[in-house]
């Protein structure tokens, strides 16, 4: 982020980094379109904006929650994404905002609802993705791939479940799953190709199947053609619904 870091260093005291940008000072997942390029640079109250070819400015007349992050004024993460919403698609707003809320986050769904601004430029699509939003995923691509089977008609998965064998012996954390039904869908990224991690997936796929679990695998291949997944899933709820089991 060398431009960014350089603005900052011409930034007023009523100036701070804000929307995509603060996004990415907070390490936050964002589509390829949206890094780099101009610096979001927004005035606190009725300061000039900022005019400069490699900034985009705004204004934000009042309650502005601005903090310092590596030497960077910048928006609090709650508020980045907010100023952020009107800037990325849906899904995109839906993955920054499920890595905020994930298992050791910075933030609760609350918190992020609360930076939206009333009658603001984007505040009817923010409360949409808020809705959407869930925690558990581990992965821009695990809310990809939530949001995908969803809209393709499949039930909700449940994130990130443990499951464990008649004896109640623990057997594997999943993805997401279908605990009724006994299906897992697994997102496999390309760590999984590891040596040590291909070895672990194939003993906890072993323990899965032999106690009756149907796991489907995804990966990145299956972002641009999903239809085999999905044909796959569907074949496991019609195996599934023929005699529907209870975890």
């Amino acid at each position: 982020m060398p431009l960014v870091r350089a603005i900052a260093l011409v930034l007023r005291t009523d100036q701070y980094v804000s929307h995509t940008s603060a996004l990415a000072v907070w390490g936050a997942p964002l589509p390829a379109g949206a890094v780099g390029g101009p610096v979001h640079v927004t005035t606190a109250g009725t300061g000039p904006v900022m005019r400069r070819s490699d900034v985009v400015g705004h204004r934000r007349r009042h309650g502005a929650r601005v903090t310092d992050h590596g030497g960077i004024r910048v928006s609090e993460p709650s508020q980045a994404w907010s100023e952020s919403v009107p800037l990325l698609s849906v899904h995109g707003s839906v993955a920054v905002a499920d890595h905020l809320v994930r298992v050791g986050g910075s933030l609760t769904i609350d918190e992020l609802s609360a930076a939206i601004v009333p009658g603001s430029h984007g505040n009817a699509i923010a409360r949409a993705v808020l809705d959407l939003v869930r925690v558990g995923a581990d992965s821009p691509m695990e809310t990809w791939l939530r949001l995908a089977v969803v809209d393709a008609g499949f039930p909700e998965p449940q994130l990130q479940v443990e499951v464990f064998d008649r004896g109640g012996s623990f057997l594997a954390r999943v993805d997401m799953a279908w605990p009724e039904y006994r299906i897992a869908l697994e997102y496999d990224g390309a760590h999984h190709r590891e040596r040590d991690r291909f070895e672990h997936d194939q003993r906890r796929d072993n323990g899965l199947a032999v106690n009756d679990w149907l796991v489907i695998h995804a990966t990145r291949a299956d972002v641009a053609r999903p239809a085999v997944l999905f044909e796959r899933l569907r074949q496991a709820f019609a195996v599934r619904r023929g005699v529907r089991r209870v975890a």
